[in-house]
């Protein structure tokens, strides 16, 4: 595989034209109003000998995914994507806590994010201490900016070496100096506002940023754009997540009411599903180029998925949603959809996402960001017990296999067997996980714990676990208040206060009582766990 050198990966943002409408489109969160129709980008470095066209036809599903398909030019040569020789995105800086060490997981790798005042800079280390292997993610950060782990009190500097090892003497060998005490570090940069990681920590990699850096994507770094993010741990693994961002055509269906999609000529159920004219254009090692009708889509392996959804804008208001085009006026505003997938472990990942726009940025200053996560993680909710019970499927008949199991007769699912393509050409079918998991999936959990919100996504993320202490705190108010307020009619004499006032009071007890009760509904529906039935919507 080739490998970038200096200059990173671009990907270029061109402008999509707009059309008025006299209708507001903004009445809900922004990624309500996505219907996932996705323009294009270029990525540059690739040397790889290039595709052409590859589309999902009754033809070619019949077939394995691995002999070519109609249109399709065999590749030629036996490339092997690395997996271990890419930049992976570890969480929005947004979401990370300076004060705090931060564990998480890439690739299989137990990883500590933290934050190192001498350097100023974030760092990534294996979240192992080398005494008695402890998780260093579960230590602190003491006064002098070194990483300490809490079991022992050993500490540690930005380049992994120890500092001090508290239970060796003063005047004995220098132990906390030997090798064997120093944590591995992993090379780290923070690019898009994102922490990245290189996954290996081989010493020969430590300056591996001059060389390779992540993909560059310009339009998150334009001031001129609004570009709130978001990250949600999934209970279903990597390929399964990259897939179904990929599909536009199970909008109307497994988000029916939380997305609007475009109304189409002919409808044939209540839901609106139409045609869609899709094809995979170039298919190399470094991922594939997505066309349809109204614009194209860019896959950079393995993470990215970046596409741009046209926009209808409505003149009175500057609200927006996606849509086809149906004129081209000035092309002055646009709307990127962002996502990145991370690998995590078999039957788990990670999902970071924003949605870059220059227009409407006043809203994302005003309203906090959990607000918008609210909606979007009901979007993720929506459709993940189908994907986590889809994903033991596909585990059963083999990766490889996909395509003979899977009846894919229209064009709709062309990007999703692009993707299979690519997934088990060049990574044959499978992460290469070193060898740490057998590739078998985990039990799967009781149904709220599986889509259980709280763990997976409020508490990282910095606006959202707020919103739920502030909440929680609102909650214990209402009923100290309505509490108070009864103890208060209950111990008053008579005489002392009017009926008219204790009649006020007793009211506003109730109120506040229920106020509490209603409120913690809402934060447990909207913070823990919230079911999603189909059969009702």
């Amino acid at each position: 595989m080739d490998v970038l050198k200096a200059s990173p990966t671009i990907v270029y943002s061109p402008y999509i034209p707009t059309t008025t409408r006299n209708k507001s489109q903004f009445s809900k969160p922004i990624f309500h109003n996505l219907n996932l129709q996705l323009p294009c980008f270029t990525r540059n470095g690739s040397k790889s000998r290039l595709f052409t066209t590859l589309s999902s036809s009754p033809i070619s599903t019949t077939e394995s995914i691995e002999p070519p398909m109609p249109e399709v030019e065999a590749e030629v040569g036996k490339e092997r994507f690395d997996w271990y020789s890419q930049w992976y995105p570890v969480m929005p800086v947004c979401d990370l806590d300076k004060r705090v060490p931060h564990g998480k997981k890439v690739l299989g790798l137990d990883l500590v994010v933290w934050w190192d005042k001498n350097e100023n800079e974030w760092k990534v280390f294996d979240d192992t201490c080398p005494h008695r292997l402890a998780p260093l993610s579960e230590g602190r950060i003491d006064q002098w900016g070194r990483l300490q782990c809490v079991y022992h009190g050993w500490c540690f500097g930005g380049n992994g070496d120890c500092k001090i090892i508290p239970q060796a003497p003063v005047d004995g060998p220098p132990v906390h100096t030997f090798k064997k005490a120093c944590v591995a570090v992993y090379p780290s940069v923070v690019q898009h506002d994102i922490v990245w990681v290189w996954p290996d920590a081989d010493p020969q990699y430590k300056d591996i940023i001059t060389k390779k850096k992540p993909p560059y994507i310009p339009v998150l770094d334009d001031p001129s754009f609004s570009k709130l993010m978001g990250n949600r741990d999934i209970p279903y693994g990597y390929e399964v997540l990259v897939e179904n961002l990929m599909d536009p055509a199970h909008v109307p269906y497994a988000h029916y009411g939380l997305m609007r999609t475009r109304t189409p000529t002919v409808k044939v159920d209540r839901e609106g599903g139409r045609p869609l004219d899709m094809k995979v254009k170039k298919l190399d090692i470094n991922g594939f180029l997505g066309k349809q009708d109204w614009g194209s889509s860019n896959f950079i392996a393995p993470c990215i998925f970046h596409a741009f959804a046209d926009v209808e804008v409505d003149q009175e208001n500057g609200s927006a949603t996606s849509s086809e085009i149906v004129k081209a006026p000035p092309p002055n505003r646009r709307l990127s959809l962002i996502f990145m997938c991370v690998p995590v472990s078999p039957g788990n990942s990670r999902l970071i996402w924003t949605f870059p726009r220059n227009f409407g940025v006043w809203i994302d200053k005003i309203v906090p960001r959990w607000i918008f996560h609210i909606g979007q993680n009901l979007i993720l909710d929506s459709d993940l017990y189908l994907l986590h019970v889809e994903e033991r499927k596909i585990m059963e008949i083999g990766a490889t296999s996909w395509q003979k199991a899977c009846f894919v007769p229209t064009k709709s699912d062309a990007l999703v067997v692009g993707f299979r393509r690519w997934f088990n050409k060049y990574a044959g079918g499978e992460i290469d996980w070193k060898g740490k998991y057998s590739g078998a999936l985990p039990p799967s959990p009781p149904r709220e714990q599986l889509m259980d919100r709280y763990w997976s996504h409020v508490v990282n993320c910095k606006s959202c676990n707020t919103a739920h202490k502030g909440l929680k705190a609102l909650e214990v108010i209402l009923q100290i208040m309505s509490v108070g307020l009864i103890g208060i009619v209950a111990v008053t004499k008579q005489n002392m206060i009017s009926m008219v006032v204790k009649t006020t009071m007793v009211s506003m007890a109730i109120v506040c009582f229920a106020a509490s009760k209603w409120l913690a509904h809402f934060i447990y529906k909207n913070f823990h766990y919230h079911d999603y039935n189909h059969a009702f919507v």
